[in-house]
């Protein structure tokens, strides 16, 4: 699956370094970092515990073509809306959280066995991804380029290809029997024999954004980036209740995550 994803990352760079020789268009570089939300099966929905305890890390480098400036010549572009107010983002990132079950049905009042049965079971996934943003800038960038101390604010829209690997266990002993695991964990679904998968995979996503860079120095932004990403499975997170009979289960895995990043002009 890596090889895959190495190949998509390939042809992304490549396509971006190619507008390059053919359009003479400047590119930006950076790394983004930030705390990880992860909105899956664990836990229970509109839970604020879930919420925060649900909670990983993602890393990510970044590149931009810039439409607004022209490398060849060292000047800008001829100025259209869309070269003044747009950016393509391709984008390699990581993220991993650790995941539990939070809410009512864990609380420590409940002592009966399927309460103990949720309270052992742990899990964690760990998502590589690779993609493109549109990036839209409702200010002029040859103006937030211009300005130090600016603030360029921003909206994203695009698609990723990620390859995800996760884990479900319980500390109670093997998932898959009666004594350890949840019933609806044990409950066939459309694609496998149990709730509860430690098969990994690749799957799409589509991803949305808003936020601002902050013009430090002619050639650097700081960025700050609130994410939020939908993959079209159920199956990230390593659980799948049958959503035939669960129907609080029946959601896609989604994230959200805010990353602050460091971006600089290449020239």
């Amino acid at each position: 699956m890596l090889k895959y994803l190495s190949i998509v990352l390939f042809v992304l760079f490549g396509f971006s370094y190619n507008s390059n020789a053919q359009f003479g268009f400047s590119h930006e570089i950076g790394v983004i970092a930030g705390p990880v939300a992860f909105q899956s099966d664990y836990g229970e929905r509109y839970d604020t515990r879930t919420n925060a305890g649900n909670t990983g890390m993602g890393i990510g480098i970044i590149h931009y073509i810039n439409f607004s400036y022209k490398a060849e010549c060292n000047c800008y572009a001829p100025e259209t809306y869309f070269n003044d107010h747009f950016k393509l983002r391709s984008e390699l990132s990581y993220n991993k959280t650790k995941l539990e079950h939070f809410g009512e049905w864990v609380s420590p009042k409940n002592i009966t066995l399927r309460a103990d049965q949720l309270r052992a079971m742990k899990g964690n996934t760990a998502v590589t991804n690779v993609g493109m943003q549109l990036e839209y800038f409702p200010l002029s960038i040859r103006d937030f380029t211009a300005t130090i101390g600016s603030l360029g604010p921003f909206v994203s829209l695009g698609g990723q290809f990620s390859y995800y690997n996760t884990e479900a266990y319980s500390t109670m002993g093997t998932l898959g029997t009666a004594a350890t695991t949840f019933p609806k964990y044990l409950t066939p679904t459309d694609d496998r024999d149990y709730g509860f998968s430690t098969e990994g995979g690749t799957v799409w996503s589509v991803v949305s954004s808003v936020g601002t860079r902050y013009k430090l120095t002619p050639l650097q932004d700081l960025m700050i980036d609130l994410r939020f990403q939908y993959y079209f499975s159920d199956w990230v997170d390593g659980l799948k209740p049958n959503p035939t009979l669960y129907k609080e289960n029946k959601a896609n895995d989604w994230l959200v995550w805010l990353n602050v990043g460091y971006i600089y002009y290449l020239q």
